[in-house]
């Protein structure tokens, strides 16, 4: 009576893989330690409710981590879309910004900066031949100015000299008439 005491109540205590084990530790365990009589297995009661609880809530768990997986991805899912929007609104504010640094306001007229810099470098280079072209102009005008007044005075002083030169002669002349007029008369 003791061992057989000891036998149900060894069956009566419910082992620790079902309490503690994996789903998967628990169906092996009932599959190793259970009887095959006519095909049909017979497993205690108490077992196969317990293993039935625990299949029934490991389906529960993982139900619930599916359904707040399935949330989750619809969040990431809506804030993707969110971040795909807001990278477009970026981008196109990008794109407008480097459009507007890279253009000016000429005359009224947006231009893009590369063609304002050509233009404001061939107008640079305009003003430069221009300014080169009168500094010359001036320079062979002062050259011409300057020789041609010294050729006034070269010609100034010619005729000072000729001018004296011939009233002197004119005065010899008087002179050399006068006398001859004397000689004549007397």
């Amino acid at each position: 009576f003791s061992l057989t005491g000891n036998l149900v109540m060894a069956q009566n205590t419910m082992p620790e893989v079902l309490d503690e084990g994996t789903l998967q530790e628990q169906q092996d365990y009932i599959q190793e330690k259970t009887r095959i009589y006519q095909d049909f297995r017979a497993i205690r009661e108490d077992m196969f409710q317990k293993i039935k609880r625990n299949s029934l809530d490991s389906l529960t768990a993982a139900k619930s981590d599916i359904l707040e997986l399935g949330n989750q991805l619809r969040k990431y899912g809506i804030r993707i879309d969110s971040l795909q929007s807001d990278l477009q609104t970026t981008n196109f504010n990008l794109d407008e910004a480097i459009k507007n640094r890279d253009r000016m306001t000429f005359i009224g007229m947006p231009v893009n900066k590369a063609l304002y810099n050509s233009i404001m470098w061939i107008v640079i280079a305009g003003l430069l031949v221009l300014t080169v072209l009168l500094f010359l102009t001036t320079k062979r005008n002062i050259t011409t100015t300057i020789r041609t007044k010294k050729d006034l005075e070269e010609t100034r002083e010619e005729f000072e000299t000729y001018r004296k030169e011939s009233r002197i002669r004119q005065e010899q002349l008087v002179v050399k008439h006068h006398n001859e007029l004397r000689k004549l008369k007397g």
